[in-house]
């Protein structure tokens, strides 16, 4: 009798543990999933000072609608922006979310990522060095953009710019549309 209840309990203790693996392998292996169709919110956002010489326009750096898809390797970003002088200009930005180095290219330049998570998932850190070219000069833009998927209807994105005119520092909000 003592036999069979010990086989009972060793039983249940196996049945157990098979059952709670799943779940924890599950709960640290979730990221955040930035898919949607997200909106600038700018009440909500604080697009900060620009650098010296930049007035106050937001540049290719901030602000505007984007959809993003995301699977477990690629992040990719669609934004469509009007430029200063009205023209619409369609910007894609893709992401390795691996750690290896993204290269996009606009017709401004190129731009070289590398994207890591935070160690709970809940967060994503984009490094990015872009090479511009501006009227014939060429300048080094650095900026390190953090996501976090504050909510499931709500992304901030902070970022902190490098330009040869200084440091700017942005928080972003977009709500799911």
């Amino acid at each position: 009798m003592k036999t069979n209840f010990l086989k009972q309990v060793v039983s249940a203790a196996t049945i157990l543990a098979f059952l709670a693996i799943p779940l924890t392998t599950n709960a640290q292996g979730t990221k955040a999933n930035f898919s949607g169709s997200w909106a600038f919110n700018a009440e909500k956002s604080n697009m900060g000072q620009p650098p010296q010489g930049q007035g106050q326009r937001m540049g290719p750096f901030g602000g505007g609608d984007f959809v993003a898809t995301q699977d477990a390797n690629i992040l990719t970003v669609e934004r469509t922006r009007t430029s200063p002088d009205g023209q619409t200009m369609n910007v894609k930005s893709v992401y390795n979310l691996d750690g290896k180095e993204s290269v996009n290219t606009t017709g401004r330049g190129e731009s070289r990522s590398v994207a890591t998570w935070s160690p709970d998932g809940k967060s994503l850190t984009i490094a990015t060095t872009r090479n511009i070219d501006r009227d014939g000069q060429n300048m080094e833009i650095k900026s390190t953009e953090v996501w976090t998927l504050t909510d499931p209807k709500t992304i901030t994105v902070n970022t902190t710019m490098n330009t040869p005119n200084g440091e700017r520092k942005t928080t972003m909000v977009y709500n799911k549309k």
